[in-house]
């Protein structure tokens, strides 16, 4: 199984500057988005220090040298509890970051971290950046946010519909760098050819619903083509906050050697 992935981040139309981060890496199939939080540039600090030590902590694992963080969980692969380490590990850079530096003192991030291993994924997530798996023309949202009106759509307190307009739709319950220790939230499953992976920042599915989000990935199937369309959605229905989005999809080992085909041919 193999997997074309892009990714794209734009501060939006709003923002002065962009304080998300992603990281993704095809071959390897880890992909990650991080929404900063702080005051100054500390929000884009963080979140490049939650996407880095993710990145390196699976380097690291390449090289058998890393070593797990946290509680081993055995209601899950090794897969699993090597990605919920390396947010842990990052969580813990964040937090000791913070200390050192009284400019950064109260900087955080989101994260949502995915990792493929063969047909396998695995997700880790912190805040209130999302993974959705599209599948057979339907859309899932498999994190959930931790956030305060988030808790209290499934309390059944307010509708979705409420909580998009929400003053506290942005107050979260859970963040990489708040304290020592964070509880990270995992799942794993089993992905098939034609999945389509995607994950994004708060700046994507606050200003474009899941629906416009499904048609827009369903209708091409080239990443880049996805994340450009999400983006400029996101802006053209105001672009209030930072945006970042990876996509991903989920090819047959036949149909990616005739893509590359095909690529090579046009080259020529």
């Amino acid at each position: 199984m193999n997997i074309l992935v892009n990714g794209k981040t734009d501060k939006g139309r709003v923002r002065a500057n962009n304080e998300d981060n992603l990281y993704l890496d095809e071959k390897g199939g880890l992909l990650v988005v991080a929404d900063g939080m702080g005051g100054h540039a500390s929000g884009e600090i963080a979140s490049k220090i939650a996407v880095d030590v993710i990145r390196d902590y699976f380097n690291a694992v390449k090289e058998d040298r890393a070593a797990l963080v946290g509680k081993y969980r055995e209601e899950y692969s090794e897969t699993t509890n090597h990605i919920s380490s390396a947010v842990n590990l990052a969580n813990v850079a964040i937090y000791e970051a913070a200390k050192s530096n009284s400019a950064w003192q109260g900087m955080g991030t989101t994260v949502a971290a995915a990792l493929l291993n063969g047909n396998r994924l695995s997700v880790a997530h912190v805040g209130d950046s999302r993974v959705y798996l599209v599948r057979a023309a339907h859309i899932e949202q498999l994190t959930d946010d931790h956030s305060v009106v988030y808790e209290q759509v499934k309390r059944e307190l307010i509708t979705k519909e409420e909580a998009q307009t929400s003053e506290m739709k942005h107050l979260l319950t859970r963040a990489l760098g708040s304290s020592s220790e964070v509880e990270v939230d995992v799942d794993e499953l089993t992905l098939a050819g034609g999945d389509i992976l995607l994950l994004c920042t708060d700046g994507l599915n606050s200003m474009v619903s899941d629906d416009d989000i499904l048609s827009a990935v369903v209708s091409t199937h080239d990443p880049a083509t996805a994340c450009e369309t999400l983006v400029n959605m996101a802006n053209n229905n105001g672009g209030k906050d930072n945006v970042t989005v990876i996509t991903g999809y989920m090819r047959k080992k036949c149909w990616y050697s005739f893509l590359l085909n095909i690529k090579e041919w046009f080259r020529r």
